[in-house]
């Protein structure tokens, strides 16, 4: 496992077999078996620093411990690993002790602010039905071929994630397709990963909680090509601004999708409706389920990404045809009056402004559309009057709630949201905290030929308060207030 460390320091006895690794102190128990022990990675996190439960680790019984600063007192049964950084050398632990399972399949990672859940879970699904079996790591679920395995994270820890891509492995599957979020990338989840392609989406307004500057979380995406090795691809979205920032120093192999310039990827988009999309891409012509230009963006993806892969393009685009959505992504419902109402993930400004402009573009500017929208709390709160000026822009009606407040007081997060309301919109906007109430009331304004949308939460079934989840869904609240079975 050594070996797979580029830069280390020795204290100590290195014959040890290690039978699991851990970043959790608290996971460390008593090993059984001469030279048998787990492995301590001390990672110095955003809330807490991992070298301080060194002791702890050792006291319990760990005889392995990697760290990029030596405890004062060293234990002579321990051997100590030092190294310049700890995640880095996580990620690379982990594929080396689950001997490498990113070599082993095909495993094409996506990033972008939006359209990363919709890319790799239409990919997987596209392969499958294409006869191969597949592997998807997304904010919804994993899988490994058709078995469902609960999704906590964007992206998986480290160790977590080379687990599933070795159970992907165990169980045949010959492609993984994988969100690769800004966070994972700065925190080096995906250290120690051969990856046979990328895809960037977009960038827009998100994370800055996080990551402060917007040019910090340009600089996090594109870390994730530059670290490319020459057999990928690299598949870029180049009428996104950073579209080709993104690539200007990768090792891969360039290639490009674009709805409004020549790429190797070019879509036109010729109808949008509510039944889908009939679109051109290269030289042929295909309608898909979903709608939007945000959706036309990811089915370029995706085919791009198919053919890069050694997809035949005709199978693609038809294996493609039949495909639904992604759940929670523009998730559309009609009641039995004829109204529509759809749920949708938006959480940030840029994909708030893509669904509403999507509906605008069907049902025209004079149609009544009625939106509930709120804003997460503890994260990036420069948002969140961004989110309702364009809700109050492209909307008839708006219901300004709560969404996750978490430790936030979701009365304070709507005070944020009332600042973007424009001047003149007031007496369209109303402010209904709790958020089932706000679902209730705006089901009870739509009018037959109007159109719902509920905004923020998408596939989430649960509310988090005060650290606490409490079941919530709100194509549950959607359905049962309109009866729709």
């Amino acid at each position: 496992m050594l070996k797979s460390l580029r830069s280390y320091e020795l204290t100590g006895n290195p014959e040890l077999n290690v039978s699991e690794i851990l970043f959790d102190s608290r996971a460390v128990a008593a090993q059984e078996g001469e030279n048998v022990t787990q492995l301590y990675v001390a990672q110095r996190g955003t809330q807490t620093d991992g070298h301080k439960y060194i002791p702890s680790a050792v006291a319990q019984g760990c005889r392995a411990v990697v760290c990029e600063e030596l405890p004062e007192t060293l234990d002579g049964r321990v051997c100590y690993i030092k190294v310049p950084d700890s995640s880095v050398a996580l990620g690379q632990l982990a594929d080396s002790f689950y001997n490498h399972p990113s070599r082993r399949l095909k495993l094409v990672g996506i990033t972008g602010t939006n359209g990363k859940t919709t890319t790799v879970t239409l990919l997987h699904r596209l392969f499958m039905l294409a006869g191969h079996k597949a592997g998807l790591l997304s904010t919804i679920v994993n899988r490994v071929g058709e078995e469902e395995i609960p999704a906590t994270h964007t992206t998986p820890d480290a160790v977590e994630l080379n687990r599933l891509l070795s159970q992907m492995v165990d169980n045949q599957c010959e492609y993984c397709f994988m969100e690769v979020s800004s966070h994972a990338l700065c925190q080096h989840r995906v250290s120690g990963l051969r990856f046979a392609g990328a895809i960037f989406s977009n960038i827009t307004h998100d994370h800055l909680d996080f990551h402060k500057t917007f040019a910090n979380y340009i600089a996090a995406k594109k870390s994730f090509f530059d670290k490319l090795p020459k057999s990928a691809f690299a598949l870029t979205n180049i009428d996104d601004k950073n579209g080709r920032v993104m690539v200007q120093n990768t090792k891969a192999a360039i290639h490009t999708y674009s709805l409004r310039t020549a790429a190797d990827f070019k879509g036109v988009v010729m109808e949008n409706a509510f039944t889908g999309l009939h679109m051109r891409i290269n030289h042929h012509e295909v309608f898909f389920k979903l709608c939007g230009k945000f959706n036309a963006y990811n089915m370029l993806a995706i085919y791009g990404a198919a053919v890069l892969l050694g997809i035949d393009e005709e199978l693609a685009l038809t294996k493609m045809s039949m495909l639904d959505g992604a759940a929670g992504r523009f998730q559309m419902m009609r009641s039995s009056e004829g109204a529509t109402a759809i749920v949708d993930y938006a959480h940030t400004p840029d994909a708030l402004e893509n669904v509403l402009k999507t509906i605008r573009d069907i049902v025209g500017n004079d149609a009544e559309v009625i939106t509930v929208v709120g804003c997460g709390g503890d994260r990036d709160a420069l948002k969140r009057p961004e989110m309702a000026e364009i809700a109050c822009k492209l909307s008839s009606k708006v219901i300004l709630t709560s969404d996750n407040p978490r430790t936030e007081d979701p009365q304070s997060i709507l005070n944020d949201m009332l600042k973007g309301v424009p001047a003149g919109k007031s007496k369209q906007v109303l402010v209904i905290e709790n958020r089932r109430e706000a679902i209730k009331t705006a089901c009870m304004m739509l009018t037959p030929k109007g159109v719902l949308l509920v905004a923020g939460k998408g596939h989430e079934n649960y509310q988090e308060i005060n650290h606490v989840k409490h079941h919530f869904d709100d194509t549950e609240e959607v359905k049962n207030c309109l009866n729709i079975q």
